[in-house]
């Protein structure tokens, strides 16, 4: 039973990663992406949300709050973060896409959260992120958030 419950939860992640359930976008490389169609009539406004789990001392925010994108078209942004913790920090950035069923449309081909992030005591960066918008959006969505939440995982990565 233990077994069974422990291999759930990579198997619900796979099936969130598929479906864009739970508010998980999908990955796409450079080249797929760019094989959509660019729709220059309609314009999406994409916010950028970050927190900070576990009352973690880090400064982490977009650096641009939004933007107005069209679909199909790849756009660019960053977040920054920077460790005051006073100790070395492995962080792990987990994403979520509202309204849930935009997640499956909203896709990314380079992002932070796709690997865990090391930063030493107080060095700060800007982490990259790269996305595209599938134009087959439903036309009643105008706005799609994507938020982050920071995590330490020190101690997780430390045992790999």
């Amino acid at each position: 039973m233990f077994g069974f419950g422990y291999l759930l939860v990579p198997l619900y992640n796979v099936f969130c990663e598929i479906t864009g359930a739970n508010g998980k976008s999908g990955r796409l490389t450079d080249a797929q992406a760019r094989s959509f169609e660019v729709d220059e009539d309609r314009s999406v406004t994409v916010e950028f949300v970050a927190a900070l789990n576990q009352n973690l001392n880090m400064e982490f925010y977009p650096v641009k709050r939004s933007m107005v994108v069209h679909p199909g078209r790849l756009y660019d942004t960053t977040f920054f973060a920077r460790n005051e913790t006073g100790f070395d920090l492995v962080g792990q950035a987990v994403p979520s896409v509202a309204p849930g069923n935009a997640a499956s449309y909203f896709n990314k081909t380079e992002c932070f959260c796709f690997t865990n992030q090391s930063f030493e005591v107080g060095e700060g960066r800007e982490m990259p992120l790269r996305f595209v918008i599938d134009p087959a959006l439903p036309e009643r969505i105008k706005r799609v958030t994507l938020s982050y939440t920071f995590f330490d995982v020190t101690q997780t990565a430390s045992r790999n």
